[in-house]
């Protein structure tokens, strides 16, 4: 199906490969090239669509559509320039696996676009909302997915200024390749940050002065949303406001008490019945910080923080029991396979040479029980000798080795009974 991009439009749906719209005659390429083939998405100041770029062997991409519904002059200007601005910072970041890539920004029929790489899979809200709440290990490869993707644009002069679960994507890989597989097997680069229409661009010292308020109830800190001035710690407290809520499934204006200005997202996990490690705890609790200078200043602090308490979080969670635990003042022999337990009793002081205790006997004489039924039957007598070979009084017969006799005196001797 071809989609008409015409806003008007009251049938949009056209066959594959028509290039005017049946319905109203508008043009269905843009720049000749690009295909609208369905709606993903619509909002107040445009639409995006699912598209194929006809000139890249119909590569998949996603076409946003600027579209406002705005007669508010301010309005229908600040949507303008955060609609320009997408395009600027995705330009200015290139390409990061992690980042939709930037493909093409334009005006056509007085109407701006902008074509970008399509990520196909949805976002962490809509997982929160058909998986419920995330598990422990979910958040910390969150965190080691994402604070590299913030380091990046971070130290490119971008604070994102956004971050919540609607722009967080899991991408899902369908074909794995060299790029997308880790040392270890495991798939990697699953999770895309988008939408960097409000993100802001500048030195340290322009971003924190006084600038246009922006961000999501909730998710941003103080600083942005009274005074609009952010730092990397800022997109560091959104993130953290991310995880209580996946870890939670409690939207962040509950996990926030006013009267004591302080977050209570552990307490709440807590009376729901989860629980989470300190080191998490307290990794979360400084992002979360109040102050900027009391958290985190960097994404890698965090992160270096992160794989710390990963590592040791993990190895706790993840330790197999192997066997039950070993009474205290026991030893244990291997003999022919078997793992035998004795338990050694503390030894009273005695003469030099006297003898130890009856049990020992008693155990010995049990074990030589239990591993004469495990010794494999002797072979059959064999045949009676020829005529012609020596008689047995010829060379005297060295008696028979008895394996279970000889274990029984190897243990004798490492207990100290005497024979």
């Amino acid at each position: 199906m071809t989609y008409c991009l015409h806003p008007q439009c009251q049938r949009p749906e056209n066959p594959p490969d028509t290039k005017f719209c049946l319905n109203c005659g508008s043009p269905l390429l843009l720049k000749e090239r690009y295909r609208a083939i369905k709606l993903i998405g619509a909002g107040g100041f445009g639409r995006t669509f699912l598209g194929v770029d006809e000139d890249r062997l119909k590569t998949p991409c996603a076409i946003k559509q600027f579209f406002p519904q705005t007669q508010n002059s301010a309005a229908l200007s600040k949507a303008t320039e955060l609609f320009n601005r997408e395009a600027v910072q995705l330009l200015k970041l290139g390409e990061h696996p992690q980042i939709p890539t930037l493909y093409a920004y334009f005006e056509q029929d007085k109407r701006l676009y902008l074509i970008q790489e399509f990520i196909d899979g949805g976002n962490l809200w809509q997982e929160l909302q058909q998986q419920g709440a995330f598990s422990e290990a979910k958040i910390w490869q969150l965190l080691r997915e994402l604070l590299p993707v913030l380091q990046f644009i971070h130290e490119n002069g971008v604070i994102h200024r956004d971050i919540k679960p609607e722009n967080i994507l899991r991408r899902q890989l369908r074909h794995q390749t060299p790029t997308s597989v880790s040392a270890a097997g495991q798939l990697r680069e699953a999770l895309v940050l988008v939408d960097f229409g409000v993100a802001k661009q500048g030195t340290q010292s322009e971003l924190a002065e006084s600038g246009t308020i922006t961000g999501t109830q909730g998710y941003a800190p103080l600083e942005q949303i009274w005074r609009g001035q952010v730092y990397p710690a800022s997109d560091l407290y959104s993130l953290a406001v991310t995880c209580v809520h996946l870890l939670t499934a409690v939207p962040p204006h509950e996990l926030f008490n006013p009267q004591a200005g302080e977050w209570i997202w552990w307490q709440v996990l807590r009376q729901k019945g989860g629980s989470v490690s300190d080191e998490l705890r307290q990794i979360l609790d400084k992002m979360l910080a109040e102050a900027v200078k009391d958290r985190y200043q960097s994404a890698a602090a965090v992160l270096q923080a992160v794989d710390g308490g990963y590592s040791q979080t993990m190895t706790q969670v993840s330790l197999p029991v192997t066997q039950p635990p070993i009474p205290p003042g026991t030893a244990i022999v291997h003999r022919h396979g078997f793992a035998i337990a004795y338990p050694q009793h503390p030894q009273p002081k005695q003469q030099q040479g006297s003898p130890q205790p009856d049990e020992i006997s008693k155990l010995l004489e049990t074990v030589k029980s239990e591993l004469s039924q495990t010794q494999p039957k002797q072979p059959a007598s064999p045949p009676s000798p020829s005529p012609t070979a020596k008689s047995p009084q010829s060379t005297p017969k060295s008696p028979a080795f008895d394996p279970i006799q000889a274990e029984l005196e190897a243990m004798k001797a490492e207990f100290g009974e005497k024979s």
